[in-house]
C-alpha cells in the first residue's frame, strides 16, 4: 500500500499550513526520516520527515500553497510498488481547494512536477533575506557552486529597487499573524481594564536580585501572574467552540517580538518554577524565538499570555487576546512619579497593567479582582 503524508497538526488551534518547499521531487527515492517539505503555521517553521522509504509518486499541492490539516500531500510509493500507477490514481483525485499563499512570484494554479527548490545558500543568508522579503532564486550567488552567502544578501539589500518591487505581499507569519488577531476580534467580545501599579517593591527587589541572577521585570511579573492565577484559574481557561476548558497546569506565554512578527513561546508549570528557573526559561526561549529554532512544542499549550511593551516607553495599550485563552497582560514601563504613599507625596515606581478579557467568558469583577491580585504581589 502506498503511504499517504499527510499535513501534520501542530496544536489544537492550527486548521492548516503552508508548504515553504519541497525537498524532493515526484519519482526520486526518500528513506524514512529524511526531510520531505517544510510547513509554516502562524507559530513555527517545521520540516515533515517521510514515515517510510520509497520513491515519491506523487506531489498533490505546490510550493506555497496552504494546505488543511489531516489532508494528503504527497503519496510514496514503497519498495515493490509501481510509482508511474499510484501517481496515476491520485492524478484523477481532487484534493480540497489549494489556497496559494501570495507570492511575489505569481500565484500557483496546479502541483508542479518538481519541487520548488530553493537556491542553495548559506543559513545566515536565508535568514537575512527572509527577514527583508528577498527571493532567493533573484539573487546571483558568490559562493562555491553559486551558493548565497551573507555579503550576496547585503549587496541585494543595499541596491536600489524598483517601484514595483516595493509592493510586499502579505504572507507566511505577517498573513498567518493578521489572521489570528482578526479572527480573535470577531469571535470572542474583548473588553481591556487598565490600572497604575506601585512597584516600588518589585523595583527594590530587581536590583538585589539582579547581583545574584540575570534578571528581568517580565520575570518577577510572570511570578506574580502565576500566584495570580492559582486563586483566578477562570482567567487560565481555555474555549474550544462552545466548550470551556479548565487546566491544572499554569502555562504562561511570553510574546516575543521578531522583525516580522511576533510568537508567544510558553513558560509551562510557571507557578510550580522558582523566580530563577523562570528567569532562565525566560532567557532560553526568547533567544531561541529570535534565532528561530523553538520547537512545537515550545509555543503549544499556554493558558495566559504576557507581552510586555515598557521597553519601548509604552505606558497602556490593548493587547489582543491569544486564542483559545481567554485573556492577555498588557505591560507598560515603570515610571518614577510623585505620588501618595503613608500618607506623604512621595516618589515612587509606578507601572500601567493592562488585562484584556473575553467577556462571555470572564465577567469584569473577578477580572478585576485577578488584575488587583496581580498588583497587590508586585506591590509587596
Amino acid at each position: 500500500m502506498p503511504i499517504e503524508v499527510v499535513m501534520p497538526k501542530f496544536g489544537l488551534t492550527m486548521q492548516e499550513g503552508t508548504i515553504q518547499q519541497w525537498f524532493k521531487a515526484e519519482g526520486e527515492s526518500i528513506a524514512a526520516g529524511q526531510p520531505l517539505f517544510e510547513v509554516e503555521t502562524e507559530k513555527v517553521l517545521y520540516q515533515v520527515e517521510a514515515p517510510a522509504s520509497g520513491v515519491v509518486a506523487k506531489l498533490l499541492y505546490p510550493a506555497e500553497a496552504t494546505a488543511p490539516c489531516a489532508r494528503v500531500v504527497a503519496v510514496i510509493a514503497q519498495p515493490g510498488e509501481d510509482p508511474l500507477a499510484i501517481a496515476a490514481n491520485y492524478a484523477s483525485a481532487t484534493p480540497a481547494p489549494i489556497v496559494p499563499a501570495p507570492s511575489a512570484r505569481g500565484t500557483a494554479s496546479a502541483p508542479p512536477a518538481a519541487p520548488n527548490r530553493t537556491p542553495a545558500a548559506t543559513p545566515v543568508a536565508r535568514k537575512l533575506a527572509k527577514e527583508h522579503g528577498l527571493d532567493l532564486a533573484a539573487i546571483q550567488g558568490s559562493g562555491p557552486g553559486g551558493r548565497i552567502t551573507r555579503e550576496d544578501v547585503e549587496a541585494a539589500i543595499s541596491a536600489p529597487r524598483s517601484a514595483a518591487a516595493a509592493a510586499q505581499p502579505l504572507k507566511g507569519m505577517r498573513k498567518n499573524i493578521a489572521e489570528r488577531m482578526l479572527k480573535s476580534l470577531h469571535s470572542s467580545a474583548q473588553l481591556t481594564i487598565t490600572t497604575e501599579a506601585d512597584v516600588t517593591a518589585m523595583v527594590r527587589r530587581h536590583a538585589e536580585l539582579k547581583a545574584q541572577f540575570a534578571l528581568t521585570y517580565t520575570d518577577l511579573i510572570i511570578e506574580a501572574v502565576a500566584g495570580a492565577l492559582r486563586s483566578h484559574p477562570r482567567l487560565g481557561v481555555t474555549v474550544a467552540g462552545d466548550a470551556i476548558q479548565s487546566h491544572t497546569d499554569i502555562n504562561i506565554g511570553i510574546a516575543v517580538a521578531l522583525d516580522d512578527g511576533l510568537i508567544a513561546p510558553v513558560i509551562r508549570k510557571a507557578d510550580q518554577k522558582s523566580l530563577p528557573q523562570i528567569a532562565e526559561q525566560t532567557r532560553l526561549l526568547a533567544g531561541k524565538a529570535r534565532a528561530g529554532t523553538l520547537g512545537v512544542e515550545e509555543v503549544s499549550g499556554g493558558t495566559f499570555t504576557i507581552t510586555n511593551l515598557g521597553m519601548y516607553g509604552v505606558d497602556a495599550f490593548t493587547p489582543i487576546i491569544n486564542q483559545p485563552q481567554v485573556a492577555i497582560l498588557g505591560v507598560g514601563r515603570v515610571v518614577e512619579k510623585p505620588a501618595v504613599f503613608d500618607g506623604q507625596i512621595a516618589i515612587r515606581s509606578l507601572l500601567t497593567l493592562s488585562l484584556t478579557f473575553d467577556h462571555r467568558i470572564v465577567d469584569g469583577a473577578p477580572a478585576a479582582a485577578f488584575l488587583r491580585a496581580v498588583v497587590e504581589r508586585l506591590s509587596n
